[in-house]
């Protein structure tokens, strides 16, 4: 899975795409796991910036729950932007919003991380 990654100011932005389900969920993970070692108290944030995320299953949510152990740690912060309906939802009903910042837009989330140039 390509996440896209974009530098905005000393933030890095990651737009992943499509579902992220028991088919992708491996890829994202492999895709994700380079930008968290960097994602220190003294390196970069990450946005994940899911508008174009239609779908996230419990196995999606795994590799998430597991990026966010890594990262709190290093002393790094990591927040979601733009979830779809379905997708806040699904991060609703399991209670990951509140494990994750999660933020209506990029810009917001840009704003919330200092990420804006």
């Amino acid at each position: 899975m390509e996440l896209h990654p974009i530098q905005e100011g000393r933030t890095t932005v990651l737009s992943p795409t499509g579902r992220i389900d028991h088919t992708h969920a491996d890829a994202f993970k492999l895709a994700l796991d380079p930008h968290l070692a960097m994602c220190t108290r003294d390196g970069a944030p990450l946005v994940l910036d899911f508008s174009g995320v239609d779908y996230i299953s419990s196995i999606g949510l795994r590799a998430l729950m597991v990026a966010i152990k890594q990262v709190k740690p290093q002393g790094g912060r990591m927040v979601l932007a733009a979830l779809q309906p379905l997708v806040l939802e699904v991060f609703t009903i399991s209670r990951f919003d509140m494990l994750f910042e999660i933020f209506p837009d990029r810009a917001a989330a840009l704003a919330a991380v200092g990420g804006a140039a």
